[in-house]
Formats: structure tokens, C-alpha cells, sequence
């Protein structure tokens, strides 16, 4: 009976959206946080919720995590209502906000019991030290957590979100302030989770981060969903690449201005940033630089990336 439970239930999550966020809707007095926001996140993903500062993420986590509610829409997980079904929806959540919050009065071990207690968990030490291990906690067990560095307390918040294998993790800011160690140790510990099947939502200002692990990605600008598309997608609607030529003499033929990026100066012996769509379009821009006489003394050729996508959607340009 057990098993066939077990069974039910892998089969009820697989169908099931992981997070469903439906027209939510915050306002702060006159400032409207959220409008109208709908998202449908699917059971295993590596999502992430990207925007600047004010763009609503930790509104609509705060919401997802029941902390906060919204004045109209609905959220559920794993189709519990995060309002109606609250304990339901809040056992399959674990979250690591952008705070440091911790009590003072305990050891992480100590903290990590009791916040299994919450949940309803005993005799959970061997997935604790488990975890402990994972974030390289295990030597700072018995330590008081007020004596602990900011790097170390932020790994305490991560372990206390996953104290009780929620199938959903969210991390605001997991990496906000903290050293390259730490990083790499919670990424591998998080992309470990992911390929177990638990549904990761990550909010950082680390582009670099949310290309690497991100499979599909939201952008939030003002309250709204401005982009929703995979990672791969959003990045191809950069047009091409950038091709980066330095003249050491010489000046930029007519026929090759129309590509030039606007912040560049058309001057003699300058740089410039050309527009690509495709290899094959590099060799002619060379071909007309040598006929018109220029000398390059150094090139590159630039990929599009994320941080490219982002700016020209927050600026408005796509």
C-alpha cells in the first residue's frame, strides 16, 4: 500500500506545474508591485525569475512562500493553494530569502532540529548531516550561529530551507555578497537536487549564474512578465554577435558605418564594435578595412549573452 502511495504521488507531481502563479496582483499604496504576473513553472526545472531592483521578485516570492498575499490572482504548488492549503503547499516549499535571518541562541545543528521539528520531522539527523556536508557545515555543527560569518550564516539559511526535502526550492539572492567557495559548493549541491528531480526558482543580479544553470528564464520589469522563453531563446534574440576590431591606423570605410554601435565615434585609429548576424559576414568587413587601408591591430569576436538580452529588455529596445 505504501509503495502504490508512493507511486500515486510521483505520478501526481509529474503532471502537475510546480508552481502555478495565476494574475497576481500587489499594490503597495499607489505603487503597483505586481501586475497582473502569470507564470507556470514545471516540476524539475532550473527556473529562473531575473529583473532590476523594484521589479517585483521578492514580492512574488513572498507571496509564493505565504508570507505575503496578493490582492488578487492565486498560487498554488503542486496545485495546493498557497492561502487555502497553506500547510499543504508550505511542506513542498523550502526557501532561502535575501536576508540574513537567524536566531542567535543556537547551534546550527540545534537550529537545523528545530526547524525540522517545524515541519513535523524526527530522527532526521542523517539527512542534517547530510546537508551540513553538502554546504560544508559539518565543522561549524556546534557552533552558536551569532559567531558565525555572514558566508557561513547564508549556508545555514540554505540548509534550513531544505531541512525537509521540499520537491520546491527557492533561492532570492542565494549568492548576493558571497565568496566563490560558497558558490560553488551551493551550485553543486543545488544542480545535485535539480537532476534528483526537485524544481529549483532562482532570482540573482549574477547573470552569468542564471545563463549556467538556468533552463528557462522570466524577466520582471515594473510588475509584469516582459520576457518568459528558455535560456537558449532569449539569448538568439540578440541579433548575431558583436565583432570588436581595434585600427592602429586608418579609418572605417562608409560601407561598414551602418554597423557600428552608436556609443562608438567614427574616428581614425579608434575602436569599434560591429554587429554580426553570422560567421560568413566576417570576412568581407575585413576584406573592406584592408581595401580601404586600415590596419587592425587587434580583434575579437564577442558572443551575445544574457547580460546582452537583459539590458536591451529593461531598456526597452526588444
Amino acid at each position: 500500500m505504501r509503495q502504490s502511495a508512493a507511486i500515486l504521488h510521483k505520478v501526481r507531481l509529474a503532471n502537475m506545474a510546480a508552481i502555478q502563479i495565476t494574475k497576481v496582483e500587489k499594490r503597495y499604496n499607489a505603487l503597483r508591485a505586481l501586475d497582473g504576473v502569470s507564470l507556470e513553472i514545471e516540476q524539475g526545472e532550473f527556473f529562473g525569475l531575473l529583473g532590476p531592483n523594484g521589479a517585483g521578485k521578492t514580492t512574488l516570492i513572498s507571496i509564493i512562500a505565504g508570507l505575503n498575499r496578493a490582492d488578487a490572482g492565486s498560487v498554488s504548488i503542486h496545485g495546493y493553494d498557497v492561502v487555502k492549503d497553506y500547510r499543504q503547499a508550505r511542506m513542498r516549499l523550502g526557501v532561502v530569502p535575501q536576508e540574513l535571518v537567524f536566531d542567535p541562541f543556537f547551534s546550527v545543528r540545534e537550529t537545523l532540529r528545530m526547524q525540522s521539528g517545524y515541519f513535523g520531522i524526527k530522527k532526521n539527523d542523517d539527512w542534517i548531516d547530510e546537508v551540513m556536508h553538502n554546504l560544508d557545515l559539518t565543522n561549524k555543527a556546534d557552533v552558536n550561529t551569532r559567531a558565525l560569518s555572514g558566508g557561513m550564516k547564508r549556508r545555514v539559511l540554505v540548509a534550513q530551507a531544505l531541512v525537509h526535502k521540499p520537491p520546491v526550492i527557492v533561492l532570492d539572492e542565494p549568492t548576493a555578497g558571497v565568496d566563490v567557495e560558497l558558490r560553488q559548493t551551493l551550485w553543486k549541491f543545488i544542480e545535485r537536487l535539480n537532476r534528483e528531480g526537485h524544481t529549483v526558482v532562482l532570482t540573482t543580479h549574477y547573470l552569468e549564474e542564471a545563463q549556467a544553470l538556468c533552463h528557462r528564464i522570466a524577466m520582471l520589469k515594473a510588475g509584469k512578465v516582459v520576457a518568459l522563453d528558455t535560456t537558449s531563446a532569449l539569448i538568439k534574440r540578440i541579433s548575431g554577435s558583436q565583432l570588436v576590431v581595434n585600427l592602429g591606423q586608418g579609418k572605417l570605410p562608409d560601407g561598414l558605418k551602418a554597423l557600428v554601435s552608436h556609443t562608438d565615434e567614427l574616428v581614425a585609429g579608434g575602436t569599434y564594435t560591429l554587429r554580426v548576424n553570422a560567421y560568413p559576414e566576417v570576412e568581407p568587413i575585413l576584406r573592406a578595412l584592408r581595401e580601404a587601408g586600415a590596419v587592425i591591430e587587434d580583434m575579437q569576436l564577442q558572443q551575445a549573452d544574457l547580460e546582452d538580452v537583459f539590458i536591451q529588455i529593461m531598456e526597452g529596445e526588444k
